[in-house]
């Protein structure tokens, strides 16, 4: 959920080799996923639940599912013409994007000097949405530092195999509309990552309506699942859609435990799982990562997914992302000065990307730019601990401390594809199908998904943890 290739040898998602443990390597390298340069023949989460009920107005902010406007849809329109054969027709269609790229430049220099390579409008008419990508890669994307950079076995190719086996399952989903839960991108991203590691048993922390406990049973049918969540999913039954699994054991309702309060010795031992290394926990809960963090290292898990990875600056929770958002880090660290480059190019996207976000809203009391605006925040934003710079700096060193895997999944597809316009894709991973590639996004079946799905990417990651080396 930003990924990258690794040089170990790689399986088919459809049929991996069951391995004795479960794997232990992810990506480390950041924003480096090979453009793929070929075409593959054929061959919902929970919007997490908190012990405290949620707001009307913190559901609306954080939804998922709205409709792409009309200009993305020309925009991706235009980008299928690579594929027209007739070369007058291309010749005149590049005519006439020349002189468009003429208009545009007169349109925005007086001078007729150049177009500002900030300027998200110019940049679509010149180059396309690849070109206001490219942007916002300049001020760089915080990738956590594992303690000996492990990577993950699967690749590029892999996840491509593995959309085009998940694209007609999604298909069947019972919660069509999963609106306030997870979308495409995050329901794909938990069930490629949960097929390959195979766990004994499985384990969610948040599960709304029971999309993600639905994604888990696809992924692997006869494991057992642990579900933590306050209101049980059927009780979602007598308005809609819901999913209730006959293999998984509910803490919910009247018998709800939050994560860091169950025996997870007692518990897994009546499941007969007495080795930790084998079990994959889901978090979906909207609570301070850190504080999950903490709890599952104290429990002895290892492999862990976060849903909502928020970028810094969003979010209603103190996430990953932010905590390793740091100056000694590789594409880390902002600055609150508003005549510099950064405000200026945050200023532009902010007009293009809903979920963007500027300087203003970056940057809190005296300078404060970490988390969100200088607050550690929890349990759907019903929590706000204002915290130092200092003390955001120990709890990156702390998280590396205990990092072995760091791999954020990557957005399915580029938005000229899907068409989404709310996460800003410059401070994304560079998607598994890239912009332009649209007989792909074709041939994996993507196009018959509505375009409202993929507007919920936050930035899911994927980490294995062990305590610190003495």
């Amino acid at each position: 959920m930003s990924n990258r290739h690794s040089h170990t040898v790689s399986h088919s998602i459809s049929s991996p080799k069951a391995p004795p443990v479960m794997l232990d390597r992810t990506l480390s390298s950041r924003r480096s996923q090979p453009h793929l340069d070929f075409d593959f023949p054929s061959t919902a989460a929970s919007s997490a639940v908190s012990p405290v009920p949620e707001s009307p107005t913190s559901l609306a902010d954080e939804s998922k599912t709205k409709k792409p406007p009309l200009y993305l849809l020309a925009t991706n329109y235009i980008s299928r013409f690579g594929l027209i054969k007739s070369p007058c027709l291309c010749l005149s269609l590049c005519l006439l994007l020349i002189v468009f790229a003429l208009f545009s430049l007169l349109l925005h220099s007086r001078s007729f000097v150049c177009v500002s390579s900030y300027d998200p409008i110019s940049r679509v008419s010149l180059f396309g949405l690849d070109g206001v990508d490219s942007d916002f890669g300049s001020l760089g994307v915080p990738w956590c530092r594992s303690k000996h950079g492990k990577t993950v076995e699967w690749t590029s190719k892999d996840l491509i195999n593995g959309l085009e086996e998940f694209v007609p399952i999604y298909e069947t989903r019972p919660i069509k509309n999963n609106l306030y839960g997870m979308g495409f991108d995050h329901s794909f991203g938990l069930w490629f990552i949960t097929r390959w590691l195979k766990p004994d048993i499985m384990i969610e922390s948040g599960a709304f309506k029971g999309h993600s406990t639905w994604v888990l049973r696809q992924a692997m049918p006869d494991t057992p699942i642990i579900s933590l969540t306050p209101r049980h999913p059927e009780k979602y039954l007598k308005k809609g859609p819901a999913y209730v699994d006959g293999n998984c054991t509910y803490f919910a309702g009247k018998n709800f435990v939050d994560f860091g309060s169950v025996d997870w010795e007692k518990v897994l031992k009546i499941h007969g799982i007495s080795d930790f290394s084998r079990v994959l926990v889901f978090f979906d809960d909207h609570q301070n990562e850190l504080k999950r963090l903490k709890q599952a290292l104290k429990a002895g898990f290892h492999h862990l997914v976060f849903e909502d990875n928020y970028d810094t600056g969003t979010g209603d929770h103190y996430s990953l992302r932010q905590i390793c958002d740091q100056f000694y880090i590789r594409g880390g660290g902002h600055s609150c000065f508003k005549d510099s480059d950064e405000a200026r190019i945050r200023s532009k996207r902010k007009k293009f990307w809903e979920k963007a976000v500027d300087i203003d809203e970056l940057c809190g009391p005296h300078e404060a730019w970490w988390g969100v605006r200088g607050e550690m925040r929890d349990n759907f934003n019903h929590n706000k601990t204002t915290i130092s710079y200092g003390e955001h700096f120990q709890n990156s060193r702390f998280v590396e401390s205990i990092l072995d895997v760091y791999w954020e999944l990557p957005p399915t597809a580029g938005p000229s594809l899907t068409h989404q316009t709310r996460y800003d894709p410059g401070r994304a991973p560079p998607p598994v199908v890239e912009d332009g590639r649209y007989r792909m996004f074709q041939r994996l079946g993507l196009d018959r998904l509505e375009r409202s799905v993929f507007n919920g990417y936050t930035q899911m990651v994927y980490l294995q943890i062990s305590k610190p080396e003495s």
